[in-house]
């Protein structure tokens, strides 16, 4: 019988390539989404992959939705936190909403998403938890001190979860991408876009799937002994 992989929003972009992947690799996959019905509707056509829907922000709504997968597709061996969301703005313009938006996706969604799942990893022996985190996370950036924040706090999350769960045979690990050539990437005026890449040592934008090939190492058994690490794929961007 396949693992079980949970996927948060992954329907569309990065998220969607990991969905893909580690269906590839022999996972059963079940992908989240928050809101965009006929973009999960056409992905599930596609690939043959369940989407379910739900906010990770609010803790009954994930519950309710990771019992719902388990029920479908059986317990849930892998976490993928990849939903995220942004609301920039220079930190003298930001909100309260706009903070309490992007903290309750990107930092507590993580929560919301692997604490149900916990328990049962641990009765089980065996869990792979994975956070996609981001480069800004790691240096930070202008009119992202939300974002920044969020992303620098999963990577908290990992280190600590990895001490926990690790002789129950958890693992928990963060990946920091890039500039990855998604579609919210894409619409980039291309001006804009050219002096990132300009900033880029391998000199382009990481592709989608080059962050799913880290998830689905990471997922794997081969990667048992890696725990509480970040992988930083960033085309040499930015080094910790």
């Amino acid at each position: 019988m396949s693992r079980v992989a949970l996927v948060t929003g992954g329907s569309r972009g990065i998220g969607a390539a990991i969905s893909q992947t580690l269906k590839d690799a022999g996972y059963t996959v079940a992908a989240t989404y928050a809101g965009n019905d006929e973009a999960a509707a056409k992905f599930t056509e596609s690939t043959g992959i369940k989407t379910y829907k739900w906010n990770v922000g609010d803790y009954d709504e994930s519950k309710a939705g990771i019992e719902q997968v388990e029920a479908d597709l059986g317990p849930i061996d892998v976490v993928v936190a990849n939903a995220g969301i942004t609301r920039d703005a220079p930190f003298h313009k930001m909100t309260p909403q706009q903070w309490k938006e992007v903290i309750d996706t990107n930092l507590t969604g993580v929560f919301n998403t692997v604490h149900p799942v916990w328990p049962g990893m641990r009765e089980r022996k065996f869990g792979r938890i994975i956070v996609i985190s981001s480069i800004n996370g790691q240096k930070g950036q202008f009119a992202q001190v939300n974002y920044a924040a969020t992303k620098a706090g999963d990577l908290g999350i990992v280190k600590s979860l990895a001490q926990e769960g690790a002789r129950a045979g958890i693992t928990a690990n963060a990946i920091c991408p890039g500039y990855i050539a998604t579609e919210m990437v894409m619409a980039i005026p291309e001006k804009v876009r050219d002096s990132i890449v300009a900033g880029i040592p391998a000199g382009r934008l990481g592709e989608p799937e080059e962050i799913a090939r880290c998830v689905a190492f990471l997922a794997s058994d081969d990667a048992g002994f890696i725990n509480g690490s970040t992988i930083s794929a960033n085309g040499a961007q930015f080094f910790v």
